[in-house]
């Protein structure tokens, strides 16, 4: 009896919570895909890792596998030579996600198309076979796979075997097909034989340069890769709920009701007794904060995790969350931002490379130690009304209570707990050897750039972000 038949209507899990586990785990589905590999991403970088992740892609078309590649073409900035590279293979085929017409001047039609352009495809999926995927917060980049120089992002992704990879196949092909996804070639030129051959030799070099070989090594040595080669990994089997937004959302020409937000809800219990919260750009707006506070108010424990002004790479959705801490804090709700130095978030999301820096970017939360939610949807107006996005809600107790448990155990060292001073003012509270350490202003931070946050706070924006 296969996995699947002995837990019906239940997929198997599995939580990737280091960088190279995640890389790893995206190389090993295209090694062993025989039929298709479905893949959509926001940001792929043209890096190391964007580079050995497309030569697999390409490998895999070599020997006969379907290759759909769906990209938001507002992270592909400096990747049409590589693109135009794949579009005569006969077995990929490359979409572009609400694109820029002029490949030369992306600025200028940013401005010119602004209400368009705006909105973006913000989802993240890598399925082979239809059988098995990987969905969670991670773009493609040195940064989110732990290559390279600081600083990373700690982030979780999801792998999923079971019933929701059909349901992930089936969201796929509606973006795909949707208005908004354009053949590459119909904006770029195909390549000429020459520099098709000229990309594919650079690719190979990257793949045989010291970078790639010292980590490839590093990789080979993660517990978790020698699982997979040994085909040992243990599984969460559980029920779990794709969410995500109707693509038409990319045009602005989505229902309300189907938006990835009210279709959380539905899906999601009220919290009764607890709620924990990890959003990389957390930017609650009103009706947020009233929420949590009536949580909070009712006795709900709710704790919201998220960047520090130190560690955000995003300053100024750090002023659409800021002016909302007081409040917050006043209504009971417990707030915690990461530190810039910390090796590990909250999630149990480990050392990243050795790095010294890093910044949140991950999008998890926890429901009553019943529910949790791994996905690319951050707290912010941009997930909830411009971008699109995707994620699942995992009926798994075990899952929830371990995310809460390793919250509470190492957000202290990890992260500054926020409170009001006598005087209402904020207060953030350091964990240094075992004592607590007070700042009256954000650590970390310089006067120039808490003035700059807050100019940016009282305007306009906070729609945008």
């Amino acid at each position: 009896m296969s996995l699947a038949q002995a837990h019906p209507n239940q997929s198997g899990l599995l939580r990737l919570v280091d960088g190279r586990d995640a890389f790893a785990a995206r190389v090993r589905l295209a090694n062993v895909a025989e039929r298709s590999l479905d893949v959509q991403y926001y940001i792929w970088q043209n890096d190391l890792t964007g580079t050995l992740l497309l030569n697999a892609l390409r490998r895999a078309a070599d020997r006969g596998v379907r290759v759909r590649l769906l990209l938001d073409d507002n992270g592909t900035r400096g990747l049409d030579d590589v693109i135009a590279s794949l579009i005569p293979h006969p077995n990929i085929e490359v979409r572009l996600f609400n694109p820029f017409a002029t490949r030369q001047w992306r600025a200028f039609e940013s401005v010119v198309e602004f209400a368009r352009l705006n909105r973006r495809m913000h989802n993240k999926s890598f399925t082979a076979d239809n059988q098995v995927t990987i969905i969670g917060g991670r773009n493609v980049g040195n940064a989110y796979f732990g290559a390279g120089a600081d600083p990373f992002f700690v982030d979780l992704d999801v792998l999923a075997i079971g019933p929701v990879v059909a349901d992930v196949s089936r969201d796929f092909d509606a973006y795909w097909a949707s208005k908004s996804a354009y053949p590459a070639e119909r904006l770029i030129a195909p390549a000429p034989a020459a520099s098709i051959a000229s990309v594919t030799a650079e690719a190979d070099r990257i793949e045989r340069s010291l970078q790639a070989t010292s980590y490839a090594e590093a990789v080979a040595q993660q517990p978790l890769v020698r699982k997979m080669v040994e085909r040992d990994i243990a599984l969460e089997w559980a029920v779990a709920h794709l969410v995500s937004d109707d693509p038409a959302k990319g045009r602005g020409s989505a229902a309300d009701d189907a938006f990835m937000w009210p279709r959380l809800k539905r899906v999601i219990q009220p919290p009764s007794r607890e709620l924990a919260l990890v959003s990389a750009y957390f930017v609650p707006g009103e009706a947020g904060v009233q929420y949590l506070a009536g949580l909070a108010g009712a006795g709900v424990k709710v704790s919201v995790v998220t960047n520090s002004l130190e560690a955000t790479d995003v300053a100024a959705v750090h002023s659409g969350y800021a002016k909302w801490r007081q409040s917050m804090l006043a209504a009971g709700v417990d707030l915690w931002e990461i530190k810039r130095s910390a090796t590990a978030s909250s999630v149990q999301l480990p050392r990243p490379g050795g790095s010294s820096g890093s910044s949140l970017h991950a999008k998890t939360f926890e429901v009553d130690r019943s529910q949790v939610f791994i996905g690319s949807f951050n707290v912010d107006p941009r997930s909830k009304r411009l971008n699109t996005e995707l994620g699942f809600v995992i009926d798994s107790p075990s899952m929830a209570t371990d995310i809460a448990e390793t919250m509470s155990a190492r957000l202290p060292d990890r992260a500054y707990h926020l409170r009001l001073s006598v005087d209402g003012s904020i207060q953030w509270i350091e964990r240094l050897q075992g004592q607590d350490v007070v700042h009256d202003t954000e650590p970390g931070t310089t006067f120039w750039e808490r003035f700059g946050v807050g100019v940016l706070s009282i305007l306009p924006i906070e729609w945008l972000l």
